[in-house]
């Protein structure tokens, strides 16, 4: 199983901190970096949140080996055309190592304070799955593309120049729905991000996607199987204990984050590898400037021998 890094782009990203999570998630040797897509977030006060394009953008140029993409960005204030345009140009410029997260969209307060609809829930899948058929129309079709749904519509529209590599980008889904997120997954996506979620609970959709993909005619490997979830990580008890604040071990391990002490660390990535996780990204909300944090944290999981 291999190991990624996630931040959350509200929570203060901009430029020079953007840069230096970057470097040294290359250089400690993380699979990944991804990120979240929001202006801000549900509460509290606004702070620095460096757009999420033209950051993909930076890390095509200025890193080489890394993969990335949002975890995941809402088609409920991105347009999918220019979104679909956007990722093929990144995907490019990257030889291919970006990879696009995809959302139906879910905080209230973004979309109120920047106009955008979000509609209720039936409303949201309705408009991301015909946000899908956009995307996917758009990257896999060499010929020009006609669509009339309710919310977007396509006449013969091809976006030039066509991806270097064939397949690319791939699609990712993220999230935990059975009802709508893993059938569109399913039908759609290259990549499953399964999110905060336990063990147990990953195998069982693991298994469901699986025979969802046998209804469409898919075979079961040609989507990848992810995980996003928190880590809270201690060198020993007294520093996991300050990190963990007021909430327990054991409420933090319900919620399907990833906490403990190195070896107990290690051993439920263990546990998620043998799940069937093939990349686990690890949601790092100790401070966008610790450095150091993060550097102990590939130390205790990938570089641990």
């Amino acid at each position: 199983m291999k190991i990624g890094l996630m931040i959350e782009g509200q929570d203060g990203l901009n430029w020079p901190r953007w840069q230096r999570l970057a470097r040294a998630a290359e250089g400690l040797g993380f699979h990944g970096l991804y990120r979240s897509d929001h202006f801000t977030n549900p509460h509290g006060p606004n702070l620095d949140a460096l757009e999420l394009f033209s950051s993909q953008t930076w890390l095509a140029s200025e890193t080489s080996r890394i993969e990335f993409g949002p975890i995941v960005s809402p088609v409920s204030f991105r347009d999918p055309i220019v979104t679909a345009w956007t990722a093929m140009a990144i995907s490019d410029l990257s030889g291919g190592r970006f990879r696009l997260g995809l959302g139906a969209g879910w905080q209230e307060r973004e979309h109120r304070e920047f106009g955008y609809e979000l509609g209720g829930l039936k409303h949201r899948f309705d408009r991301f799955e015909e946000a899908l058929q956009v995307i996917t129309l758009l990257l896999r079709s060499e010929e020009p593309v006609s669509f009339e749904g309710e919310f977007y519509r396509m006449e013969n529209a091809l976006l030039l120049p066509r991806p270097q590599a064939k397949g690319q980008p791939p699609i990712t889904i993220g999230g935990k729905g059975p009802k709508r997120t893993l059938p569109l997954t399913a039908r759609y996506a290259d990549e499953w991000n399964g999110v905060g979620i336990t063990v147990d609970h990953f195998k069982s959709l693991n298994g469901l996607l699986d025979d969802l993909l046998r209804e469409e005619g898919r075979p079961v490997a040609a989507v990848r199987r992810t995980l996003m979830t928190r880590i809270i990580i201690g060198r020993d008890q007294e520093e996991l204990d300050a990190r963990r604040g007021e909430t327990s071990i054991d409420e933090f391990r319900e919620r399907g984050a990833i906490i403990g002490t190195p070896p107990e660390v290690r051993e439920q990535l263990r546990e998620l590898g043998a799940a069937g996780v093939e990349v686990v990204m690890l949601q790092w909300l100790d401070g966008l400037d610790d450095l150091a944090g993060i550097e102990f944290l590939a130390q205790a999981t990938i570089h641990a021998g």
